[in-house]
């Protein structure tokens, strides 16, 4: 029934994760002298998170019986009549991040158990990602910009900690410290944004702001010709470029890799990097009044799906290709929310949640039976030792190159329809890109399953050194990584596997069940707002016919052509014929170079910024700390008042009359001074 939500309940969905960091922190590590063990720590943080589950289940049923909650927890301080306050927002948006967020954690914390048992540092990982889950719930439960700015940072913190997990590898510290850089470049974009509309709105509460709206809109920024919301729109999409991975800001997440495989998939699966998809969402009253800020949100996201799963095409790490795969899907729901079709954002950044969340789980259970060998070349024919991995990972490509009825296929080809209806300045080369993704997407899938999961065995042979990538092994400190000659793949132990086959049955089946209402009913009513002049969702809903229909549709459409195009291509250079991609290779060897080295945006990012910083460090350090600050301020005020003091010590004699001579001297000064002098007139 409808009415007011438990505040006092839904606190208890932040605190029960933090509660669980806390104890296996302090009191599962050596800060507190290791005073409970490995199973206490992962039960504590597990029941913590599975409490925050059932917690925002409950919630959601709530929500879609009618119940909200919009109101203060904690007032922080008041200042000068601004309020910064801790207060919660619970609407069908949050509700449904509630529990996608909780469920997907769930599932790392169960899957860390079996990934992490022989590390050393099982007790403060989960530490870690329990304090991940509190800080993004947080975040996406927050009433106002204060808190939603805490758990922006809080989640880039302790992604931070949780990226150079292993902090003796020189490979995770660079990882971490570039993903912490670069965000920090993001988030002051989104912090202008925030400091932009709190000096003009007056507010850090959505409602106070989105109240404020109109005004706004009619608002200059100062000093310029350009509108104030515009400015303050891509402000706060400067952040989300940051948090989501969008290009040029996309560079860290590839090199997070570094961190263990459970991050891997609670990072960039359902939390953080979709951070900034939901905020957008959030902001959509705001974006709504700016074409402009539209248009650059989708040109942003169209170049991210494209030429980011140009980059998985290349990569041999088998993370790596489901990291290149996150980047490209995350700029599929950036172009959604610049085609201001900003559920249907929300309904891939769901759908997307489950199915790579599976893949990457899929991953490390692959690299856990081919004792931490990530190169995929040294795979191959895994099917049969590993059956339960092959098929939920099969099911997470399907899902991935959107197969029709699989829970990405939903979501994918609505952001393509989306985009094709849309006006938007910038929609016809993101048409382009979000259709010619679909191919670059089913290729280099398939070519990552048929490189794992069929052909010839790679594994166990005298070849195999000649393909291993040490830089992003993982648990560095084992003695040897891969098969030795006559070791077999080994199927990952229950813990590994039952999530698995927990997230297959969403990746297959909550598109199909959630698309109706979620894009077409009442779920996001009140909560996403369109304006009139959008009407790529209106012509959306007028070509739905149900699910069923639109996925029996989707068999003669353009989209499925091209996946099918992909897979096959895949299949055909791999399995068939695998002098293929090493003719490509030769014949493109330019283009190869360019994609192998990331379109160089390492080395320019170096050589631009790196090396900048550098040149303007150092000069900062010999012109302003050595010569303003040491020389001028500090050592030259001590000589002045040395000189002074060399001169005054002259007159510091002992004798009476050397005093009399000074005071006489003073005193003929002060008359001089102050005498009038006669004026003469004219």
């Amino acid at each position: 029934m409808a009415g007011q939500l438990n505040p006092n309940v839904l606190l208890a969905v932040p605190l029960a994760p933090l509660a669980g960091s806390a104890i296996a922190g302090l009191f599962g590590t050596k800060f507190f002298g290791n005073k409970i063990g490995r199973t206490a720590s992962h039960s504590v943080t597990i029941l913590g998170v599975l409490i925050a589950f059932i917690i925002s289940f409950q919630t959601l049923l709530a929500v879609l019986d009618g119940a909200t909650y919009n109101g203060t927890i904690y007032n922080w301080m008041t200042v000068m009549g601004l309020k910064l306050e801790i207060g919660f927002l619970i609407d069908s948006l949050t509700a449904m991040m509630m529990c996608v967020v909780t469920f997907v954690s769930l599932m790392v914390h169960i899957y860390t158990i079996g990934y992490m048992a022989e590390d050393e540092g099982y007790n403060r990982f989960f530490s870690y990602i329990s304090l991940f889950t509190f800080s993004m719930l947080m975040l996406v439960m927050s009433n106002n910009f204060l808190q939603l700015f805490f758990g922006w940072e809080a989640v880039g913190l302790v992604s931070y900690l949780l990226i150079g997990f292993w902090y003796t590898r020189p490979t995770a510290i660079y990882a971490n410290m570039k993903a912490f850089l670069v965000n920090r470049v993001g988030d002051f974009g989104f912090i202008l944004g925030i400091g932009l509309l709190l000096a003009y709105a007056g507010s850090m509460n959505y409602g106070e702001v989105f109240a404020k709206k109109e005004e706004l809109a009619k608002l200059m920024l100062p000093g310029t010709d350009w509108m104030l919301l515009t400015v303050a729109c891509i402000c706060l999409f400067v952040g989300a470029m940051g948090k989501s991975a969008q290009f040029p800001l996309h560079v860290w997440l590839p090199d997070s890799m570094e961190g263990p495989t459970p991050i891997s998939a609670l990072i960039h699966a359902a939390t953080m990097v979709t951070a900034g998809i939901f905020m957008v969402t959030r902001m959509s009253p705001l974006f709504e009044l700016s074409d402009t800020a539209l248009s650059f949100v989708l040109v942003i996201g169209s170049i991210t799906a494209l030429f980011m799963g140009f980059l998985g095409i290349v990569q041999n790490d088998i993370k790596r290709v489901v990291a290149y795969s996150t980047l490209s899907q995350l700029g599929y729901m950036t172009v959604a929310l610049g085609a201001s079709a900003y559920s249907v954002a929300v309904f891939h950044l769901m759908t997307h949640a489950f199915f790579k969340a599976l893949l990457f789980l899929g991953a490390g259970a692959v690299i856990i039976g081919m004792h931490h060998d990530q190169d995929m070349r040294n795979m191959g024919g895994l099917r049969k030792y590993m059956p339960i991995t092959w098929i939920t990972s099969l099911l997470g490509s399907l899902a991935l190159i959107g197969t029709p009825f699989f829970s990405g296929f939903y979501s994918k080809d609505s952001i393509i329809e989306a985009v094709h209806a849309s006006h938007i300045p910038g929609s016809g080369f993101a048409y382009f890109a979000v259709l010619a993704g679909v191919f670059v997407t089913a290729f280099y899938s398939f070519r990552m399953y048929f490189l794992v999961f069929h052909g010839e065995e790679r594994w166990g042979k005298s070849h195999h050194g000649e393909h291993q990538n040490h830089s992003h092994d993982e648990h560095a400190g084992e003695h040897h990584h891969g098969l030795a000659a006559g070791e077999k793949p080994h199927e990952a132990p229950w813990v590994v596997t039952v999530p698995l086959m927990l997230l297959a049955i969403p990746s297959v089946v909550i598109g199909f069940i959630t698309i109706g209402p979620m894009l077409f009913g009442d779920f996001f009513k009140d909560v996403i707002f369109t304006g009139e002049s959008h009407e790529a969702m209106k012509e959306l809903a007028s070509e739905f016919h149900g699910a069923w229909a639109m996925g029996l549709h989707a068999f003669t459409s353009v989209p499925f052509a091209l996946a099918l195009a992909g897979v096959v291509s895949a299949y055909y250079c791999y399995m068939v014929n695998p002098k293929v991609p090493a003719w490509f290779q030769q014949k493109f060897h330019g283009i190869y170079t360019i994609l192998d080295n990331k379109y160089y945006m390492d080395k320019f990012n170096e050589i631009a910024f790196g090396n900048g910083a550098r040149v303007v460090g150092n000069g900062l350090w010999k012109v302003g700390d050595r010569g303003l600050i040491d020389g001028l301020i500090v050592n030259g005020s001590a000589k002045v008042v040395g000189w002074f003091s060399a001169l005054t010590r002259h007159f510091q004699t002992g004798y009476i009359y050397h005093y009399a001579f000074v005071m006489i001297l003073g005193v003929l000064f002060f008359l001089i001074y102050f005498m009038p002098f006669p004026t003469f007139a004219k």
